[in-house]
């Protein structure tokens, strides 16, 4: 390996940690967790994530990693919700939408589609653009920071990415804390391979 990819190297991980390390902490956190278990443990509904591109990855992988954690939540890809998807969202979920432009047509598409089935279905945005007009739609706003993509060209989603998927770990975290998820309960909701082992040994130590 040449000496020139080692600096880069360096740099993106430099960069990329930055990027990490300069993610706003804010109260909005609390109230993100707070509408979250009203709506999902008290109102017995889902988060609803979504996101378009790179972003759409993130929100589904977000998507899993809650459920697998206890806060059952699903991925709507925008543009399919408009071909009958929309139907999944019911009057006590919520919207988890990414957009690192807080301009996405087809987030903002969404969002109305969905106010126009339940009008009162909240929206937590994860976003680059905390005035964005997605901002303006959203009862919260989760900002990244707003950081410059590694990316040479400055276009391809990579450090925006890596705080929106850092975000979602974040309110994984905390929701875990908030409901007191336990291995007992990782592992009813994952009997398979090496995690499902691990979790049903650790909660038979409890």
């Amino acid at each position: 390996m040449s000496s020139n990819y080692r600096e880069d190297i360096r740099r993106v991980l430099e960069l990329e940690a930055e990027a990490i390390r300069s993610i706003p902490v804010t109260t909005d956190y609390d109230e993100v967790v707070a509408l979250i278990y009203d709506r999902v443990h008290q109102r017995g509904g889902k988060i609803i994530a979504s996101g378009m591109g790179k972003a759409g990855h993130v929100a589904n992988h977000m998507a899993t990693t809650l459920s697998s954690t206890g806060t059952p939540a699903l991925f709507l890809h925008p543009s399919e919700a408009q071909h009958g998807d929309l139907g999944i969202i019911r009057e006590n979920d919520m919207l988890l939408v990414l957009s690192n432009s807080g301009k996405t047509r087809e987030i903002l598409e969404l969002v109305e589609l969905a106010h126009a089935l339940h009008a009162k279905v909240p929206v937590v945005i994860i976003t680059g653009n905390p005035e964005g007009p997605l901002a303006r739609e959203s009862k919260l706003v989760l900002y990244t920071g707003g950081p410059a993509e590694v990316c040479p060209l400055g276009l391809t989603p990579t450090t925006s990415a890596t705080a929106m998927a850092v975000i979602g770990d974040v309110l994984v975290v905390l929701m875990m804390k908030r409901i007191g998820f336990t291995p007992k309960d990782y592992a009813r909701r994952h009997h398979g391979g090496y995690l499902g082992e691990k979790s049903r040994e650790a909660g038979n130590e409890d």
